[in-house]
């Protein structure tokens, strides 16, 4: 993270003060289309990245390609944070501690974390009919959990075969301003508190300890 903050602040700088530099035009427009990418990159790379210090990371994956076209919506809190469908998975980090989770489709679900710093974890994304659409559940990976070992495995292979979907900030935007006219999210949260959170069926536990170690990130 310090690295690439330091590329970002040297093409700043470049673009900002050329006169320090006796590059021509043309060798200077190579560099920083060189450098962008080699900042861009890394958040886009297939394959588990860390988190930054202090902070934890997630992994969202759908591991089947049945219902492909059923898109879920992933909350943070009260934060959208991004949308996805097909056989796919998000990266999203945070800082370490406390943390409610939620995917929202026919149905709602939710996952309550508490995350280690410098640690991964991995939630299984799954798809079953409802009634008039897809209906989303989310299901923590656990490493002890013989039961989950094939799914999580599934999970592992897809992070390590492709690179991650990233929401559009200005989709991010959009949805955002969209769902707060219609006062969504408040409402669901409502919901959780004086309902849905005691119920089992709506919420899941991702313990501290429940996160993978690097050497199963590889393969199991």
């Amino acid at each position: 993270m310090v690295k690439l903050n330091f590329i970002s602040k040297f093409i700043k700088l470049l673009l900002v003060n050329d006169k320090h530099f006796k590059w021509d035009n043309k060798v200077k427009k190579v560099f920083l289309l060189l450098m962008s990418v080699f900042v861009i990159v890394p958040a886009m790379a297939k394959g588990f990245t860390p988190p930054a210090e202090g902070n934890a990371v997630v992994y969202f994956t759908r591991v089947s390609s049945f219902g492909g076209a059923a898109s879920f919506e992933f909350f943070h809190n009260e934060e959208f944070v991004g949308i996805f469908k097909n056989k796919n998975y998000m990266r999203y980090e945070v800082k370490a501690g406390e943390h409610l989770f939620w995917a929202s489709s026919e149905n709602k679900q939710f996952v309550k974390a508490n995350l280690e710093a410098g640690k991964t974890y991995i939630v299984l994304v799954n798809i079953k009919m409802g009634a008039w659409k897809a209906q989303v559940g989310l299901e923590p990976q656990n490493v002890e959990d013989p039961l989950q070992e094939k799914e999580l495995k599934r999970a592992i292979d897809l992070v390590n075969s492709k690179e991650p979907i990233v929401t559009p900030q200005s989709l991010i935007d959009k949805t955002t301003k969209k769902l707060q006219k219609r006062g969504f999210v408040q409402n669901m949260m409502n919901r959780y508190e004086n309902e849905w959170q005691y119920k089992d069926n709506y919420v899941k536990v991702l313990n501290i300890d429940m996160f993978i170690p690097e050497e199963k990130l590889i393969s199991l």
